[in-house]
This record gives C-alpha cells, sequence and structure tokens, in this order.
C-alpha cells in the first residue's frame, strides 16, 4: 500500500539508507592495487587477479565487465593491447588498453579457462554458458579489498573503474581525455565522477601561465 508524505505513517518509516554509507566509492590507491594483487596471486585465484586486472585497466562498469566474451579481448591466439566494446548503459563505443600485467593475467586464466571466441571470459560457476552476475562480482570486490584491510562500506565495484582514471587525473589534469577513457558524453558527467573540487581546479590553474 502506498503512502502520501504527509501521512503520519510515512514519518515512522525507516530511513532507506539509515546507518549506510552513500555517495561515491573511493577509488583505490597505487599501493592497494599491488595489495589486492598480491593476496590474489597468494591464494593462487586466478579468475579473480584476471578479472580484478581487467576492471583496472577497462575502467568499465560492472555490467560490461562480467558480458565480455573471449572473442572481444584475443585476437590470433594473444591478448589484444587494446580492445572496444560497446558500453550497455549508453550505447557507446568505448576503446580501452590492457598493460602487459592485465595481458599475463588474462592470458593466464583463459589458458585454464579454456572455451571459444564467443564464449563468457568470466562464466557463471551454476551454468558455465552464461556470465558472472554483477552481484557476484559485487561479492568479490567486497572480498578483495576486506582482504587487505580496507572497509567494504568505502568501496565497491565503482572504485575499480575509477582507480586508473583518478590516477591518470592526478598525474595530467587532462579532463577530456578522462572522458573519452570513461565513455562519457558530457564532460561535467566525469568532473562529477572524479569529484573534482574548486581546490583541484586553482591547483591546476595555479600551474597554468598565460
Amino acid at each position: 500500500m502506498g503512502l502520501s508524505q504527509y501521512d503520519p505513517a510515512f514519518r515512522e518509516r525507516p530511513i532507506w539508507n539509515a546507518g549506510k554509507k552513500v555517495g561515491a566509492k573511493r577509488p583505490l590507491k597505487q599501493r592497494q592495487v599491488w595489495e589486492i594483487r598480491f593476496l590474489l596471486d597468494h591464494h593462487r585465484r586466478l579468475r579473480d587477479r584476471a578479472l580484478f586486472d581487467l576492471a583496472i585497466d577497462s575502467k568499465l562498469r560492472g555490467c560490461d565487465i562480467v558480458k565480455m566474451k573471449i572473442g572481444d579481448l584475443v585476437s590470433g591466439g594473444s591478448i589484444r593491447h587494446r580492445a572496444i566494446i560497446t558500453q550497455q548503459k549508453t550505447g557507446r563505443p568505448v576503446q580501452f588498453e590492457l598493460m602487459a600485467d592485465a595481458r599475463c593475467s588474462l592470458n593466464t586464466w583463459l589458458e585454464q579457462r579454456e572455451g571459444s571466441v564467443k564464449d563468457f571470459v568470466f562464466p557463471s560457476r551454476i551454468d558455465h554458458a552464461h556470465h558472472l552476475s554483477t552481484r557476484q562480482y559485487a561479492r568479490l570486490v567486497d572480498e578483495w579489498v576486506t582482504g587487505i584491510g580496507l572497509r567494504r562500506e568505502d568501496y565497491g565495484t565503482h572504485s575499480l573503474r575509477r582507480t586508473k582514471a583518478s590516477i591518470i587525473y592526478k598525474a595530467t589534469g587532462n579532463l577530456r581525455a578522462i572522458q573519452i577513457l570513461l565513455g562519457h558524453s558530457k564532460i561535467e558527467n566525469t568532473v562529477r565522477y572524479l569529484g573534482v573540487d574548486m581546490e583541484d581546479a586553482l591547483i591546476l590553474a595555479e600551474g597554468t601561465e598565460i
């Protein structure tokens, strides 16, 4: 039964986000990326290491990562240095790079996983014809961040999407490049996504002489 905001019962309902942390999830720092890689390597979690590296390098949303197929990443028996996919949310294509660490971990995983170019890179454990669910991906991210002592409330799948973008932005201050890499249609979306504030803008401006 629906309630009006003016009904007394409406005011008695608990707030949906009571006690929960809301807002943008934090990106990982470079040191934390290395710590998670060490953790996954130590426990010989080949799939998770490949998934983590792909998430960091691709800067994609979880829904796009879990649906990726082997043919998206492999060409001529080798992992591509660059790949391109169409984003589910926007319908726009976005290109991304795969660095040596990601290519190595993906190659190791796919040698174990096997399959054809039409198969999902990360299949569901229940039905290999389907892909890993976004919910399971989120659970794995929780495991990774808590495994190195971080609070799961502060991090999530979007932390992985934001990590490399944030590192590149801090190193270059190039918002336009980050907009392209994230596949945003508007620069304003990139500004909000990275959490660029007035202090950041002023620091950039002070470093620019005309």
